[in-house]
């Protein structure tokens, strides 16, 4: 990730915070043409529904060389003749085809348009096919910059994988490669060397041999974003276990390096665990028809849908190490909790614009929290997101700017998640909680959303106008600032540092008594019973407070 250097620090050191393996574009002031033509619906995309993929390449680890085509239908919406297909370089287009006719292409660096010949009649179903070949970028520090991860295990075999967040999957496969426009469903078909396995979504449908090589066909049988599809190549042994879950049994398949099986068949069962705590707060796993895959990788990890990417070295924590700094992140592996938290907030709900991408990372990052309130408790939970605060950095907003392909500030991940857990504890039930988080992956199931439908929905389910509340955290770097006084049995007390109409309730502590109290802008008072009365401000709140004369 092209990132500032707090945010590398962020990541590197503690926030994998989604870890996001990938995540952050580099924050700009100006755009390019080319930043457009990635991050906005164009013309060229907006008059074409995408409905199928069928993703059939070679890939040959010993020349990092990839080739073969990709065959895109889709339903006209509006009468047109050029379709935009991305395609970044130095991948290279050699032609495209629809109803076997060569069309012509016109480049415009990682954008290609379609000139298309035949009539497109709106409610037509119609396909093209893209043929294409080359050495697709070389990620350096996957998974925090994006490409094509070309290592060797141990004992010497190819281990090679994909990863691609924020940079697109445009960056190894020809697609409409905007999050907007989820695919319905996918087929993958990757030849590879015989002695090596590729594993990507969805379920495996047929082995090919090939003699030298085999061709591994997967299908994806839900709606999938561009950047969760992947390669995964490897001498890989596989297990598998039968999860009972809400929707019935659900198929959970590992594939490890061969010579990591024993410590994988330990250091897994984080993943059932997981499918218990998350089904219970978010409701059943989104995609049973495609099952549960965690695939160990070259690289940190990275949440690609049914397929989760592993590479966490088999440790506790991150690494090794505890993000919060309090314990409880040495309670579960980091990699295969976070990641797998994403199967609901980024595969099941997608943001329509990367600039929203808070609704990903944000809500993972809690996640966090609430695996460890289902096996630690509600205290500890406490502690941990809230020992996420101290890389918090507060220097520009966790929503980036729409249309041009950026995300926000890396606060999205450990401010985002103290965001929701202040944002619960104006709720004050937890059960009513857990049930918006539920009805929140049912209402949205399958969909690509906007900043503005999250807001709403949380807004009518809480029953709180939250407009100021989002202003404030996810538009905003000021953190809200309660200054108060105590003289003569009297508080005194407002909020500062606020946005405009910011009137969130907040608890504190008054002598040994909890009370709510409702600071505005404006100074108000309240009458104390105790000359040396002592205020604390709920350490649950991601607030800061200021006594002043």
């Amino acid at each position: 990730m092209k990132y500032p250097l707090y945010i590398l620090v962020f990541f590197v050191l503690i926030c994998a915070c989604k870890v996001k393996p990938q995540g952050l574009l580099s924050e700009k002031n100006s755009f390019t043409r080319q930043d457009t033509l990635r991050g906005s619906i164009t013309p060229e995309r907006a008059w074409w529904d995408l409905t199928y993929y069928h993703l059939d390449i070679e890939v040959n680890p010993s020349k990092k060389y990839i080739s073969g085509k990709n065959t895109i239908k889709y339903t006209v919406l509006n009468a047109n003749n050029s379709m935009q297909i991305d395609l970044q370089a130095p991948l290279k287009i050699t032609k495209v085809t629809q109803d076997d006719k060569e069309l012509k292409v016109i480049h415009d660096g990682n954008a290609h348009f379609v000139q298309l010949i035949k009539d497109q009649k709106i409610g037509n179903s119609e396909s093209v096919v893209v043929y294409y070949k080359g050495n697709p970028k070389e990620a350096l520090k996957a998974p925090w910059d994006g490409g094509f991860s070309w290592k060797k295990d141990s004992n010497g075999n190819d281990f090679v994988a994909t990863s691609c967040q924020g940079v697109g999957a445009s960056l190894w496969w020809p697609c409409k490669d905007h999050m907007y426009d989820e695919v319905e469903n996918m087929r993958i078909s990757v030849t590879v060397p015989s002695n090596l396995m590729d594993v990507s979504n969805g379920t495996l449908e047929s082995v090919e041999d090939h003699g030298t090589t085999k061709t591994y066909n997967w299908f994806v049988n839900n709606p999938i974003n561009n950047y969760g599809v992947n390669v995964n190549i490897g001498d890989y042994t596989h297990f598998s276990e039968i999860y009972k879950g809400e929707k019935g049994p659900l198929k959970m398949d590992y594939y490890v390096l061969k010579d990591n099986l024993e410590k994988a068949k330990k250091q897994f069962k984080d993943a059932p665990k997981m499918m218990k705590a998350f089904e219970y707060w978010f409701g059943p796993y989104p995609f049973y028809e495609d099952g549960y895959k965690l695939v160990e990788v070259p690289y940190l990890g990275m949440e690609h849908q049914s397929s989760v990417t592993y590479g966490n070295k088999y440790m506790q924590g991150y690494l090794g190490r505890d993000l919060s700094g309090t314990g409880w992140g040495l309670k579960f592996d980091f990699i295969i909790i976070h990641e797998s938290g994403h199967e609901w907030f980024a595969n099941n709900i997608t943001n329509k614009d990367i600039a929203d991408m808070w609704i990903h990372e944000s809500f993972t990052n809690y996640s966090e929290s609430l695996f460890v309130e289902y096996y630690y408790g509600k205290k500890a939970a406490a502690e941990y997101v809230i020992g996420l605060r101290k890389t918090i950095g507060n220097k520009s907003t966790i929503i980036g700017q729409y249309n041009v392909n950026n995300e926000g500030s890396g606060d999205m991940y450990n401010k985002g998640g103290n965001m929701l857990h202040t944002l619960r504890q104006l709720v004050d039930n937890d059960e009513k909680w857990r049930s918006i988080l539920r009805k929140m992956n049912k209402t949205f199931y399958h969909q690509t959303v906007t900043t503005a439908q999250i807001e709403s929905f949380l807004s009518t389910e809480t029953g709180i106008n939250l407009t100021a509340f989002f202003n404030q955290y996810l538009r905003d770097i000021k953190i809200p600032t309660l200054e108060y006084s105590i003289k003569n049995k009297q508080l005194k007390y407002r909020w500062a540092n606020v946005v405009a109409n910011f009137k969130m309730p907040l608890k504190v502590g008054i002598n040994t008594k909890n009370h709510w109290i409702y600071p505005t802008e404006k100074w108000q008072t309240l009458k104390l019973s105790n000359e040396n009365s002592i205020l604390k401000v709920d350490v649950n709140f991601y607030v800061y407070h200021k006594e002043i004369d």
